[in-house]
């Protein structure tokens, strides 16, 4: 198959998943697609959950393997949409749909450029293709289960939109729950602690405090208090008061070191949800990084998070698609995205040397 041909079966496919819905986790009839576009071209993918893998021809332990993954689920449709979200509409070189941009084009994209090296011989690494599930809700049973089944990785290739620029270095992300002591009163005398004034103190902190170490790509860690909740009545000094703080790692701590460094600078008793979401980054000496640099592509930090946040090797985010239009009403791809994501995608591939 040429490139015209990888790219009209990419574009048939992606108009599949279009008309599929495919909620996080609820991914099992796209799943279903896209191992029967496997076994179309000979290729016989695993399944487990709704995350869809396959090893392309002659797969050697002695080589080292470069993985190709995206994700095959989407989130709701939001409100203001003018069109259909399931029906896939071409109107010139743009296709409408949920999840065209999000980030099936770069899984359609991935998936043809493995099944071009699949009919290669003699290559000089190992490819595996994964399509994920349950990757907008950062899910236990995606890419995390996923990756405990498959062999050594040495470098994944993430596809999102990123207009096919490389993002070299991710933000992560971690949720604090933190509770503001205080005692009850009564709110007519000068009686109790107010919880909600000990919260304020935490939280001008926490608007005002600066990292030491600041990414070249990703800049500072980004710290937001985004809820709030105290009080049970008007007359009652509040004797707790909980917010939630938003953290956005930079690549340069940990999720852990972070909420380490707060809960010694706060007086609030915090819990992080998870400490899994971490950043993630790789090195602009990496071969894959100098050979998109080669070719003209940019390298810059991303502020959103993808399945490279639960990957403990190598990996580079590049995509079609620009991640505006993630998650927007009347979510759009441009066809010509598409064929450009497969030639770039191969040229990345064609000749690296891992």
């Amino acid at each position: 198959m040429n490139l015209t041909q990888h790219t009209e079966e990419a574009v048939k496919l992606l108009k599949g998943l279009i008309s599929t819905p495919s909620f996080s986790r609820e991914e099992d009839i796209t799943a279903a697609l896209l191992t029967d576009r496997l076994e179309k071209a000979g290729i016989k993918p695993a399944v487990i959950k709704n995350n869809v893998w396959a090893l392309a021809n002659g797969f050697d332990e002695a080589k080292p393997t470069i993985l190709l993954n995206s994700h095959h689920d989407t989130v709701k449709p939001v409100k203001g949409w003018t069109k259909d979200p399931f029906s896939p509409e071409v109107d010139g070189d743009t296709l409408f749909g949920l999840g065209s941009n999000d980030a099936g084009a770069s899984l359609v994209c991935l998936l043809e450029t493995f099944l071009y090296f699949s009919g290669k011989n003699k290559l000089p690494w190992n490819l595996v293709f994964l399509a994920s599930a349950e990757e907008e809700v950062s899910g236990q049973n995606g890419v995390e289960l996923a990756l405990s089944k498959l062999p050594r990785i040495d470098l994944a290739i993430v596809g999102e939109p990123t207009q096919m620029n490389l993002a070299v270095a991710e933000k992560g992300l971690m949720v604090i729950d933190a509770v503001a002591p205080g005692k009850s009163g009564h709110a007519a005398r000068d009686e109790g602690e107010n919880a909600i004034y000990n919260a304020l103190e935490d939280i001008e902190k926490i608007r005002n405090y600066q990292f030491e170490n600041t990414s070249s790509f990703l800049g500072n860690v980004k710290m937001s208090v985004t809820l709030i909740e105290a009080g049970t009545q008007h007359n009652v000094v509040p004797d707790t008061c909980k917010f939630t703080i938003d953290v956005r790692t930079n690549g340069l701590y940990t999720n852990r070191e972070v909420f380490d460094i707060l809960q010694s600078e706060l007086k609030s008793a915090l819990t992080a949800r998870s400490f899994r979401l971490n950043s993630s980054n790789i090195s602009i000496e990496h071969p894959i990084v100098k050979k998109g640099l080669s070719m003209g592509l940019e390298a810059y930090g991303s502020p959103t998070l993808s399945d490279q946040c639960l990957m403990d090797f190598p990996s580079v985010k590049i995509g079609p698609g620009d991640s505006a239009r993630s998650h927007t009403a009347d979510e759009f791809i441009l066809l010509s995205e598409i064929e450009e994501g497969i030639k770039t995608y191969i040229r990345l591939l064609d000749g690296l040397v891992i």
